[in-house]
């Protein structure tokens, strides 16, 4: 029987199926997410501070976790977590924030200030929302605040309802929250509601903002003055008295070009420092998304270079604040 091929022995149909049916393509899990990064050298783990949100390591919060920050969308610059274009993180995901290196406490100075102590130039970036433009709903603003090496150095967070948003726009009274990079409120800064129906000479119509750091203790105000052609600004100490001017331009809605705020002495002869609200071509035209460049003298009081700091937020919300087009009826 030397012509007789063996053949294997038959098999039940069933397994037959099993050995020849494909493999399932989907994978048990979804693949790992390549951030596009380098990884550095690993640094000396930090415990977590008391009050830091949620015991996260360094340079992370959770923006869903309760009680923390909302959601957080690193903007401008080069970070180390790369998005595609036109995507945002994943709300539920950790963000990597590189934070300025933080400063050891000094005498006469405010907690928290230290890192304005060693800046002469900050920049304040508005967070965009395209939420806004989509639902016409206002939310509340959120700026980073970053150094010349791109590191972070507070966050910025309204602190204002639903109805006082959208109910007064940009002429409403908010409350602005400065933290550091241990999720701590070191600056509180609040305007309250002014009514603008008056005449404009009439000092119940003049906006103010007040600072306070550390949050319940007075640093200073920053007051509005009337005038007919241009913003004027008044920067006081804690008993109200004049230290400084802001002298804006005569028009602050210039197409295609930078709008200069200039910091002045009270007789108006030194130019201590600036706030220049930089134009950023069609995001500055119909978004809500403004830059700011702060520059102030590197030996400035460290209080003063904070009412500085106040004034940006102010100018902003007077002149710069867009609120999303209301439906017609």
């Amino acid at each position: 029987m030397s012509g007789v091929v063996p053949t294997a022995p038959e098999q039940p149909a069933g397994e037959m199926e099993n050995q020849t049916k494909p493999p399932d393509p989907r994978p048990d899990a979804p693949p790992e997410y390549s951030s596009h990064f380098v990884p550095g050298t690993p640094g000396t783990a930090v415990p977590p501070h008391t009050g830091y949100p949620g015991g996260l390591p360094m340079a992370y919060y959770s923006p869903q976790q309760p009680g923390t920050f909302p959601s957080y969308q690193p903007i401008g610059g080069t970070h180390p977590v790369c998005y595609q274009p036109g995507k945002y993180p994943v709300p539920n995901q950790p963000v990597l924030v590189t934070w300025m290196p933080g400063p050891t406490p000094m005498a006469n100075c405010p907690p928290g200030l230290e890192y304005l102590v060693q800046l002469d130039n900050i920049h304040v970036l508005q967070h965009f929302e395209p939420l806004e433009m989509m639902t016409r709903f206002e939310t509340n603003n959120r700026y980073d605040i970053k150094n010349n090496s791109d590191q972070m150095v507070y966050i910025v967070t309204e602190d204002t309802d639903d109805f006082t948003r959208n109910a007064y726009r940009t002429l409403r009274p908010f409350v602005l929250r400065v933290t550091d990079c241990m999720g701590q409120e070191i600056m509180t800064m609040q305007r309250p509601f002014r009514c603008t129906c008056c005449c404009f000479c009439c000092p119940s119509a003049r906006q103010e903002l007040e600072v306070q750091c550390p949050p319940g203790v007075t640093l200073g105000f920053v007051a509005e003055h009337w005038n007919l052609c241009r913003a004027v600004y008044s920067i006081q100490n804690e008993k109200k008295e004049n230290v400084m001017r802001v002298r804006g331009p005569c028009s602050t809605y210039g197409c295609g070009s930078d709008s200069v705020f200039e910091v002045k002495s009270l007789d108006g002869v030194s130019n201590i420092g600036s706030i220049i609200r930089k134009w950023n071509g069609l995001l500055s035209a119909m978004a809500d998304a403004d830059h700011f460049d702060i520059h102030f003298p590197l030996d400035l009081d460290v209080k003063m270079k904070a009412m500085i700091f106040g004034a940006c937020f102010l100018i902003d919300f007077m002149y710069f604040e867009r609120s999303p087009p209301q439906r017609s009826r």
